[in-house]
């Protein structure tokens, strides 16, 4: 059988970094607990702000929390007046000093939740499950992406008995580690219940850097060699001078 593995938590450490990056031997719990509450309340109050990322770091007593988005005026507000209202908030909510960055998603196609979230937002509003699909996957290769992969699950167009139904083009490699695949997932409230809508985006494979000092050493060792060979001529020139003599 197929163990299903999350693409994001299989590649944290190798191409992809921690969501939250801080480190507690006591109070995890509680820095927890206020991780969830912050994502919580951005998520609900920015809920038309097309978020698909939120960031957290800790500094000493100060949060640092950074949201990615498509629409950014929408989160920060005319002359930065939501964002003000969204600090204080945040400040209350948990006790601390909160910082917040805004950070912008120029390419929303390319974002694997972005995209489930649209077409979770269609088929709540009846569009038809397979156009929707179908328009997601070609938006995102004419974006760039070199795959997609799409599968909505639940009581599609009304059906009594749920199912899944799967699409996909370009490739979509999972196992391997180096590829660039972006997952998201969303559901659709629909008057019969719920669709849960899966997508994987592959962008491309992240090589590591080629490292430079091997490459000075390389070259640095012929042109030692060639010193030496120099060296060794010459000496064999004297000797053949003096045997002449």
């Amino acid at each position: 059988m197929g163990h299903k593995v999350h693409p994001i938590g299989f590649r944290i450490g190798i191409i992809r970094d921690w969501q939250a990056k801080w480190y507690a031997s006591k109070h995890y719990v509680e820095f927890l607990q206020e991780d969830l509450k912050l994502r919580q309340a951005i998520q609900s109050k920015y809920a038309e702000a097309s978020i698909s990322l939120v960031e957290i770091e800790r500094q000493a007593n100060k949060v640092l929390v950074t949201i990615y988005t498509s629409r950014p005026g929408v989160v920060i507000g005319r002359g930065g007046q939501r964002v003000d209202e969204m600090r204080l908030y945040l400040e209350g909510l948990i006790g601390k000093p909160v910082q917040l960055n805004i950070q912008e998603i120029q390419q929303p196609e390319l974002d694997a939740y972005l995209v489930a979230k649209a077409i979770a937002e269609q088929i709540g509003h009846r569009v038809s499950y397979r156009r929707v699909m179908k328009q997601a996957i070609f938006r995102t290769i004419q974006s760039g992406a070199k795959g997609i992969k799409v599968s909505c699950a639940g009581r599609l167009a009304g059906a009594q008995i749920a199912r899944r139904q799967t699409m996909h083009q370009g490739q979509v490699p999972l196992h391997t580690m180096r590829a660039d695949i972006d997952y998201g997932f969303a559901e659709a409230h629909t008057p019969l219940g719920r669709i849960g809508v899966k997508v994987w985006i592959y962008k491309g494979d992240i090589l590591p850097e080629p490292k430079e000092v091997e490459v000075e050493e390389a070259l640095a060792e012929p042109v030692a060699s060639t010193s030496m060979e120099e060296e060794s001529s010459t000496s064999m020139e004297e000797r053949e001078t003096d045997a002449a003599t």
